[in-house]
């Protein structure tokens, strides 16, 4: 597999966005991976940073297809390591937006592992990240509203909700210094 340079990925900017973006739906982006000993502690299990390099790329692109402009890592909020994935499991990884605010999209993601051989699944890990839309001057840019119409997308976006605000709290606390 032949490599790439970084300027043959880029585009140019998207067209200006309309003022009134019409709501979206977002659908869950999949990525499937094995876990090789490169990526593996001396437990034989994936270290904690790739399977984090994993939900960010994952859940970037789930961003990009939503918003269809560029997007960068705000934050990574709750993550919870549930159990590891192993050396030669492997590892799929879900991400969707599951709320909207003007220029910032929480996801969630989790990461299952899999053993090839009985073809047993477990959640491993889940979590939200936060990200931020934006324009072709590296600005926050608005994003779609997201359509909400179903019950496990209501507990998803109230669940997003939560996560959003218990991050701007965290930030708020933080953001008060001592004389």
């Amino acid at each position: 597999m032949g490599s790439m340079c970084a300027a043959s990925l880029r585009r140019p900017p998207p067209p200006p966005r309309p003022a009134g973006l019409p709501p979206q739906r977002s659908d869950w982006t999949t990525s499937v991976d094995t876990v090789f000993p490169n990526n593996a502690n001396p437990l034989g299990t994936a270290f904690g940073g790739y399977v984090l390099q994993l939900i960010d790329v994952t859940s970037a692109i789930a961003c990009f297809r939503f918003a269809r402009t560029q997007v960068v890592t705000a934050s990574t909020e709750p993550i919870d390591f549930r159990a590891p994935v192993h050396v030669g499991e492997i590892v799929e990884v879900r991400s969707r937006v599951v709320w909207t605010g003007r220029t910032s999209m929480i996801v969630r993601c989790e990461v299952t592992g899999e053993n090839p051989f009985s073809g047993e699944r477990r959640l491993c890990t889940s979590g939200h990240l936060n990200f931020v839309a934006l324009d072709a001057n590296g600005r926050p840019t608005p994003v779609p509203q997201l359509l909400v119409e179903t019950d496990e997308e209501r507990a998803q976006w109230a669940e997003g909700e939560r996560v959003r605000a218990a991050m701007l709290q965290r930030r708020d606390a933080g953001s008060h210094t001592e004389p």
